[in-house]
């Protein structure tokens, strides 16, 4: 760390010499200019950004499938604005990998294509992103899967249980788009800037969006669940229901918790939804209870879904953990 005096200049300008290493390491000669980012009580300072959209090549010759999929996704979330896939010819299967990573991901599009060469850009303006919205509509989608997912196995409704497992792709593309816009604030105050909200708090919120994107995981394979138990007991369901009520209120209330602005509130809700966790062990052993007795497939397929519905609570209660440290006092810089 290096210090430096706050001087006065023309009897109303306060100025700051910065460090020639600094300067020298950035590109940065006299009559350049600098970018001042204001954030709660710091001053950062960064050399003026291009608006230019940064850009990724990468050869994709020995990349097929799920690997190729993943290579797309991995570079979406690390920033990319245009990622550039080469290779002495691109397969059908390697295209037909790459429109799978670009329906998956939320403002992909591909602009360009040829026999050795795929150009996939991110149409989406940065600056009307909001990642508040995209973690608010995770916990909708999430929540109805879960939700839906339990009617499916208590009604034994396939095609129920069949659109549950779609929807986790919506879920899973959402999460993405949180963790591009999170990993831009961390490499830019610029990014910071267009998304309007400081970086612990986008930090909160990527955090939030990890648990409820496990939700959604759990809901789609309660769902593949479903579609092989077939009929089940009554009470079991009306067990299974009752404790599904249980996880959802837990993740519903830390929701509520991490979004809610007045922090008295925010610290109330987020301890309720902790001390809510602790209850859904007790319900858990009395739904296994119930199931012991079935044969040993359905036994094992319901002990499962109990095993999702429990876990979801346990993701709520981590919200719950991100909602209070949210809403605890900031130390003085």
């Amino acid at each position: 760390m290096e210090t430096r005096k706050v001087q006065v200049t023309g009897g109303s300008t306060f100025t700051v010499s910065i460090p020639k290493d600094w300067a020298t390491e950035n590109g940065i000669a006299a009559g350049d200019e600098l970018a001042f980012y204001p954030q709660e009580g710091s001053l950062v300072v960064s050399p003026r950004e291009s608006d230019e959209k940064s850009e990724g090549t990468i050869d994709i010759t020995d990349l097929h499938g799920e690997s190729l999929t993943r290579t797309v996704m991995t570079m979406y979330v690390s920033g990319f604005d245009v990622m550039v896939l080469e290779s002495n010819r691109i397969d059908a299967e390697q295209r037909q990998a790459i429109r799978s990573a670009t329906q998956s991901l939320v403002g992909l599009e591909v602009i360009e294509e040829t026999g050795d060469r795929v150009v996939i850009q991110d149409l989406l303006d940065s600056s009307e992103l909001s990642v508040h919205n995209a973690v608010t509509r995770m916990r909708l989608i999430a929540l109805s899967m879960l939700e839906d997912a339990v009617t499916a196995v208590c009604e034994n409704d396939d095609t129920l249980a069949e659109d549950v497992i779609e929807r986790d792709d919506d879920v899973d593309r959402l999460w993405f788009m949180v963790s591009r816009i999170f990993r831009a604030t961390l490499r830019t105050p610029k990014a910071a800037e267009e998304l309007g909200i400081p970086r612990e708090i986008c930090f909160d919120y990527h955090s939030s969006a990890r648990q409820l994107e496990r939700v959604a995981d759990h809901a789609a394979k309660t769902a593949q669940h479903a579609l092989e138990l077939g009929e089940i007991p009554a009470e079991v369901a009306e067990a299974l229901v009752a404790l599904h009520e249980d996880a959802d209120d837990v993740v519903n209330t830390a929701m509520d918790a991490l979004l809610m602005d007045e922090t008295d509130r925010a610290v109330e809700l987020g301890n309720d939804a902790r001390e809510r966790v602790r209850d859904i062990d007790q319900h858990t052993r009395t739904v296994d209870d119930l199931v012991r007795d079935l044969d040993a497939q359905q036994a094992q397929l319901l002990g499962l879904v109990v095993d999702s519905l429990s876990r979801s609570a346990d993701y709520g209660g981590n919200v719950a953990e991100t909602a209070l440290q949210k809403a605890a006092p900031r130390p003085e810089n």
